[in-house]
């Protein structure tokens, strides 16, 4: 049986291919997220106007749609 050296160089190895491997998976697990969410965004037009109802407001398009874009422009930040 022959016995492997024990240097060094392989803890290095396997360090440095812990630190890649979990680098890559959160740059990785980040972008799914993003493009889930882009996807199937947590909330929507009648969510929103359910919101302003309940506030006892009617709601108008353009609110709706300014509500929505500032939704979208703070998720890009």
């Amino acid at each position: 049986m022959i016995l492997m050296s024990w240097d060094g160089g392989w803890f290095g190895i396997v360090i440095a291919a812990l630190i890649l491997g979990l680098v890559a998976g959160f740059f990785g697990a980040r972008a799914l997220m993003r493009r889930e969410l882009k996807k199937n965004p947590p909330i929507n037009e009648k969510m929103i106007r359910a919101m302003f109802l309940s506030m006892g407001r009617k709601p108008s398009e353009a609110q709706i749609r300014q509500v929505m874009k500032n939704m979208e422009n703070s998720n890009n930040l």
